[in-house]
C-alpha cells in the first residue's frame, strides 16, 4: 500500500484547539477519533490535493495560488459521512469563492488527484461504524464552528517529512 502525497491548509491555533476538543469529545463518549491516530504529523488540516507524487512545481503553484488567501475564515456548517461500511465523520467547510477557484485551478494541473473535484472538510474521525453516528451526532452538537485557515504544508509520506510552505 502507497501513501498519498498531499498539500493541506492548516488553522490557526484557535481552530485546531476547536477540532481537538470534538475529537477529545468523540474519545470521551468512547467512538472512534483523530485522536487515535498517532502519527506525528496527526493535526487539524483540509487537504487541497492528494496524489501519488508532487513535485517542486506543485508546491510553488499553490503557495502562488492559495498563499495570497491567506489567512482565510471559513466556517464549519455541517456534519457528513464519507464511506461506505465505515465511515469517515467530517465538518463539511463553507469557503470563499475565491479559495475554491485556487483549489481547482490547482488541482487541474496536478497529475493523477486522487478524488475529482473538491469537498472541503476537517476530518473528525475515520472507519466509524454507521451504527454509532447518531451518538456522534449528539455528542459533537450542532453549532456552527468558525476556523482561520492560516497556512499550507506538503506531507512527503515516502521521506516522512511535513513542509510548511
Amino acid at each position: 500500500m502507497f501513501r498519498m502525497h498531499a498539500l493541506e491548509l492548516l488553522p490557526d491555533e484557535t481552530g485546531r484547539e476547536a477540532v481537538r476538543r470534538d475529537w477529545q469529545a468523540l474519545r470521551d463518549a468512547g467512538l472512534p477519533s483523530q485522536l487515535d491516530h498517532r502519527g506525528s504529523t496527526n493535526s487539524p488540516h483540509v487537504t487541497v490535493v492528494a496524489a501519488p507524487a508532487l513535485g517542486g512545481d506543485d508546491e510553488q503553484r499553490a503557495n502562488d495560488l492559495l498563499g495570497p488567501l491567506l489567512p482565510v475564515e471559513v466556517r464549519a456548517s455541517g456534519l457528513a459521512l464519507l464511506g461506505g461500511s465505515r465511515v469517515s465523520l467530517v465538518r463539511v467547510l463553507d469557503v470563499p469563492d475565491a479559495l475554491v477557484r485556487a483549489v481547482l485551478d490547482l488541482r487541474s494541473r496536478v497529475r493523477d488527484v486522487q478524488h475529482v473535484g473538491w469537498l472541503p472538510h476537517l476530518t473528525l474521525a475515520r472507519r466509524m461504524a454507521r451504527a454509532d453516528v447518531g451518538r456522534a451526532v449528539g455528542v459533537l452538537g450542532h453549532e456552527d464552528v468558525v476556523v482561520t485557515l492560516s497556512s499550507l504544508r506538503r506531507w512527503d509520506p515516502d521521506a516522512g517529512i511535513v513542509t510548511t510552505l
